[in-house]
């Protein structure tokens, strides 16, 4: 397997993580995979940074069993630079299709991979 492989298997596998409703649910999981300098545009248009993303994550869509879930289809990764990947998908919670894309790097001291920049794009009713 090729490090560029690993690099994009290791981002695909936190992005998974932090679809885990006990993840979403735990502020304490949720650091372990958000960058500190982390930045979501949602696709309601609003601009989460890593303290509010933090505090809202466990009331929002897909932190406990019951509603919506994430579940990615789609999902590709390329490595951009060493220890940068971009990851892209779509999900579809309560039928709403959203396009993201997802910035991870890999932390320099810890070599953990985090969340840097999330981008959610609603998708328009009869788009393919």
């Amino acid at each position: 397997m090729s490090d560029e492989t690993e690099q994009v298997d290791a981002a695909v596998a936190a992005e998974l993580r932090l679809m885990d409703p006990a993840v979403r649910a735990s502020r304490e999981r949720a650091m372990d995979l958000l960058d500190p300098e982390f930045v979501e545009v949602g696709a309601s248009g609003r601009r989460w940074t890593y303290d509010e993303m933090l505090a809202a994550l466990p009331d929002l869509a897909g932190a406990t069993g019951r509603g919506p879930r994430h579940e990615p289809s789609h999902m590709t990764g390329a490595v951009l630079a060493p220890g940068l990947v971009h990851l892209t998908y779509e999900t579809a919670p309560g039928g709403r299709r959203v396009r993201r894309s997802s910035l991870w790097r890999r932390s320099g001291d810890t070599g953990d991979w985090r969340m840097y920049y999330h981008q959610a794009t609603p998708v328009p009713p009869g788009r393919p």
